[in-house]
């Protein structure tokens, strides 16, 4: 299983450095590389594809222009991720699925706790959908405390919480968490807000519709929003590749 955080940095750095110049990612930036991830595109497609849609770039105006404007948005190497995705798909029809590390750095039990009990505790106050985030607090508590254990009962090399629990289970279930938690908001959430988010992402998205397809742009459109409520209500993200690496 790929390193959670590997899959953002890289993306991010790798972007950074084709561009020449820092530039922090978007919500709606972020948001794509969610649906990525999602879709299980392979961070090798995403890094390839990024180099081929600069490569492209840089072809194309680097003649014509000097000190031209830059490309400001991850959207712009969409199509070409997807291109490298399929690509990559073709090449390895047939062939044996290569062993990985099953180590990975970042997982240790008591971090992977704290992140779940500070969700919790951000869950606790929230003044929206009250029902479901003292829910979701109260499941998050029960998370962390199994994963607290783990840490005397298990070898952390092997990223496993108590019962067999390893860290991509404990993502999937954080995953549910989360999609019930978006369900209870959006339901509560006045209609002129979740309006205002859809206009904002349309908006965004804008700019890359040419290059991006109608399912991607809705699966973008709906992270964007999705990320954007919980921004508007104070709240976190559960998943851990929202943990804090300090």
């Amino acid at each position: 299983m790929l390193n959670y955080f590997n899959y953002f940095t890289e993306i991010e750095e790798r972007f950074q450095q084709r561009r020449g110049a820092i530039l922090l990612l978007s919500t709606l930036d972020w948001a794509l590389i969610e649906t990525w991830r999602d879709a299980g595109i392979p961070l090798e497609a995403a890094l390839r594809g990024i180099d081929a849609a600069f490569d492209k770039y840089e072809a194309r105006y680097k003649a014509v222009r000097r000190g031209g404007r830059r490309v400001n948005g991850l959207a712009w190497c969409a199509q070409a991720v997807m291109q490298a995705a399929e690509e990559l798909r073709e090449a390895a029809a047939g062939t044996a699925v290569p062993q990985t590390e099953s180590r990975e750095s970042g997982f240790e039990p008591q971090r992977v706790a704290a992140h779940l009990e500070s969700a919790s505790a951000a869950l606790d106050s929230a003044a929206v959908a009250p029902e479901a985030c003292t829910a979701t607090a109260i499941r998050l508590r029960e998370l962390a405390a199994e994963v607290r254990a783990s840490s005397t009962d298990n070898d952390a090399a092997h990223n496993a919480t108590p019962s067999g629990l390893d860290m991509e289970a404990l993502e999937r279930i954080l995953t549910v968490l989360e999609e019930k938690l978006f369900a209870a908001l959006t339901a509560a959430a006045p209609e002129d807000l979740l309006v205002g988010l859809k206009a904002h992402a349309a908006r965004e998205l804008a700019p890359y519709r040419a290059r991006m397809g109608a399912v991607q742009l809705r699966q973008v459109e709906r992270q964007f929003v999705q990320k954007q409520l919980l921004v508007h209500y104070g709240l976190p993200r559960l998943s851990l590749f929202y943990m804090s690496q300090q």
